[in-house]
């Protein structure tokens, strides 16, 4: 079952290779989406495809490889929307 998630993450994660780490994760997982810095200085994460495969790249996103300082990862359920391959902006 496809899903698509938003997820916001928190803390020192510009300009330390967030964007690309979870760029790396995703395509390995076989995930559509895109990672982008916002103005505020947090990173905000689509991820697109299959379920087990999402949550567990969501769960990786604190984990202890993931590049930075994570404080906090906000994460909403959308629709998905038959998203293909992976950005980062």
């Amino acid at each position: 079952m496809s899903v698509r998630v938003v997820a916001v993450v928190s803390g020192h994660v510009q300009g330390v290779g967030f964007r690309y780490f979870v760029r790396s994760l995703a395509t390995a997982a076989g995930l559509a989406g895109s990672a982008r810095n916002l103005p505020d200085g947090r990173v905000e994460v689509v991820l697109e495809g299959d379920d087990p495969a999402v949550r567990s790249v969501v769960a990786a996103l604190d984990g202890r490889d993931a590049p930075g300082s994570v404080t906090r990862v906000d994460v909403r359920d959308e629709p998905a929307q038959g998203s293909s391959g992976f950005t980062v902006a």
